[in-house]
């Protein structure tokens, strides 16, 4: 079961906090997916896992740096050679993953008690991510689906474009009120939203 208590709690005071020309570029926020699941294919079973994924999100996913999918509140994309990050609106996908995909396979890794997913979206949502990254986020190098990890300091996130404006990033839980606060500030500049 997840922890239904977020680590933003203490630092998700919803609002509109407007730059000096009373604008804001960004809505930032808490999706709050049901789960979070790394899943990692042994050497020759990737096809496999890839086609496991296809079965349970219905999202179809190729082996190249950073590939993926999204549909409604399912997402999923290629992390690392073999490993992917699937993340879902309903609880239990780590359950339904085990159940399809044998040891032999790959390997099943719930972390949805481990990881915290923030989206921001917004026309200035490149800009204040471009802050942080050292990505190119343009629609043309960053499409829609995918996706790539990275970090800022010490932070380790993984960062998937669900639309021309919209971004989700998943960082460890113990780092999410540190990069939430800084992720704000960062939004100074253009003005922001908290819904």
């Amino acid at each position: 079961m997840v922890d239904t208590v977020s680590p933003l709690e203490p630092v998700l005071n919803r609002g509109r906090f407007a730059n000096t020309a009373a604008q804001t570029g960004v809505v930032i926020s808490e999706p709050a997916p049901g789960s979070i699941v790394q899943l990692a294919a042994w050497p020759d079973t990737d096809q496999k896992v890839r086609e496991a994924i296809a079965s349970v999100l219905k999202l179809n996913l190729d082996n190249s740096p950073g590939a993926g999918a999204v549909s409604g509140h399912r997402a999923a994309f290629n992390i690392a050679p073999r490993r992917y990050l699937l993340a879902e609106e309903d609880e239990g996908l780590a359950e339904r993953l085990l159940s399809i995909v044998p040891a032999d396979v790959g390997s099943v890794t719930d972390l949805s008690h481990g990881r915290t997913a923030i989206r921001i979206d917004g026309e200035k949502s490149e800009w204040i991510l471009a802050k942080f990254f050292a990505v190119d986020f343009s629609l043309a190098r960053f499409p829609v689906g995918q996706g790539v990890s990275t970090s800022h300091h010490d932070i380790f996130t993984q960062i998937q474009r669900r639309s021309e404006t919209t971004f989700d990033l998943y960082v460890f839980r113990s780092f999410a009120r540190s990069f939430w606060r800084s992720l704000c500030h960062a939004s100074e500049e253009t003005g922001y939203e908290i819904r």
